[in-house]
């Protein structure tokens, strides 16, 4: 396998200098204190629990790992944890994840019949799609890693290797419960429209399967509620079957969704950077793009319609292969290898957030500083109370918390060995005047003492003459 990743010449290099640029970049975002307890310190806390031996229970959502998503796709990752903890891997992990996928979408470029030079311009498209490099920067989420398996997993069904393919579908599902629709309609789509009954069958049946068996089984029984995505579909229902029956049965619910300014803005951010390549004679493999599509078309969330958060990924893959399958039959509007790459690198460079890092992301690098002095004065793993950005560098602990104004604070200080807040930059109380406040409260607290205070960072420590 490595000998044939060193043969990929221009590709291979292309994925490797990808990945080492994405982990840059994610990584400065990291040390830049811009990444947060959602998502990136959730995981980093799991993982942790898991190579530890610890109990699988995030204290920022307050249950078990399982009940969220039902990922079990991240259990591998604490084998890394074991070598060194560190958040750092989950960003590696991610951006060689994204990096990868530009492999299988070369190979699927050169199953479909396309020359050398399509193939490697295919592969660069996939690189500079804006959302790659945006996701990339957003946090950690393990649905990252089912992006290559996507299209592995269509150009193993094409191939016939039912191995690879049924061991792809049940990673993939394995990555994020939500996943299991898309493995379902890329079922329909291989059974259908490619013709192959097997893998149609096999991805349908293990779609469906896991769907219902995580969202009704495993999410409720770990998290003790229904899955968290429920609240977005609030004016659907109040549970997963009860919005799929409503989605069937009341469809005036959603038309004025469906038919609106936001969804036409957000089709056109999602098609522009591929707009070359996408013909209605081979819009089929879009078939496996409905379901994150319609999820993200109905959500309360808008967080959903953009390039910049990872609910378009599962989206990608099927416009990938759309776009392939255009340009195999001479139906693109750009077929030479210079148009289509310069085609992707102004998309690229209009769509990606490359510009984040020297805007929002310098904000509170003037106590940046501070804050690292302040984080390496919290010498043991006791519990921990701070704030969403600096979160994701303790989380290495059974119990951390973040605060902000909107759940206020939480009932009983008194459970933290630690608290260590940035008031100049409160990140996600958005209110520099009640994280001051907060700062007040514990001056006055005989409980806890000041260990650290620099340019409005402050430390505060139980105080040992009174545990």
């Amino acid at each position: 396998m490595i000998k044939q990743f060193f043969k990929l010449g221009t590709v291979g290099w292309m994925i490797a200098i990808s990945a080492l640029l994405f982990f840059v970049c994610s990584s400065t975002r990291h040390i830049l204190f811009q990444s947060g307890a959602l998502d990136l310190g959730i995981y980093d806390q799991v993982v942790y629990l898991i190579s530890q031996g610890k109990p699988h229970i995030s204290s920022f959502l307050g249950f078990h790992h399982l009940g969220n998503h039902a990922a079990w796709a991240v259990y591998p990752l604490a084998l890394l944890y074991k070598i060194y903890p560190s958040a750092y891997w989950l960003l590696a992990v991610q951006a060689i994840s994204l990096a990868l996928g530009a492999l299988p979408t070369y190979y699927l470029a050169l199953q479909a019949g396309l020359k050398e030079s399509q193939a490697i311009a295919m592969a660069g498209v996939y690189l500079l799609y804006p959302l790659v490099f945006n996701v990339n920067l957003f946090e950690f989420h393990p649905e990252v890693m089912a992006v290559p398996v996507f299209l592995g997993v269509v150009l193993a069904a094409r191939q016939n290797q039912a191995t690879l393919f049924c061991l792809g579908i049940i990673f993939i599902l394995g990555c994020k419960a939500v996943l299991s629709l898309t493995v379902a309609a890329m079922g329909l789509w291989l059974l259908v429209f490619e013709k192959k009954r097997f893998y149609g069958i096999f991805a349908i049946i293990a779609g469906i399967s896991w769907f219902l068996i995580a969202s009704q089984v495993i999410i409720p029984f770990f998290s003790n509620n229904e899955a968290a995505a429920v609240a977005r579909y609030s004016y659907l229902g109040d549970s997963v079957l009860e919005i799929a029956i409503n989605l069937v049965i009341k469809p005036e619910l959603i038309l004025g969704r469906v038919f609106s300014l936001k969804t036409l803005e957000y089709l056109a951010l999602l098609v522009t950077p591929l707009i070359w390549g996408l013909t209605p004679q081979h819009l089929t493999p879009l078939v496996g793009a409905m379901p994150a599509l319609v999820l993200n078309i109905l959500s309360d969330k808008p967080e959903q319609r953009d390039l910049i958060h990872q609910y378009s990924l599962p989206i990608l893959p099927f416009l990938i292969i759309a776009v392939i399958a255009s340009l195999a039959n001479d139906k693109a509007w750009l077929r030479t290898r210079r148009a289509i790459l310069l085609w992707a690198l102004v998309g690229f460079i209009v769509l990606a957030k490359y510009g984040y890092f020297w805007s929002r992301y310098l904000r509170s690098v003037d106590n940046w500083q501070a804050t690292r002095q302040a984080i390496a004065q919290v010498q043991s793993s006791g519990a921990v109370l701070t704030t969403h950005s600096i979160a994701p560098h303790l989380s290495h602990r059974q119990t951390i918390h973040f605060v902000d104004d909107i759940s206020g604070l939480p009932e009983d200080i008194n459970q933290y060995d630690y608290i260590l807040l940035n008031v100049r930059h409160p990140d996600g109380t958005r209110n520099p005047a009640f994280a001051a406040n907060f700062v007040n409260q514990l001056q006055n607290n005989q409980l806890f003492q000041l260990r650290y205070q620099r340019d409005q960072v402050y430390l505060f420590i139980k105080n040992p003459s009174l545990n």
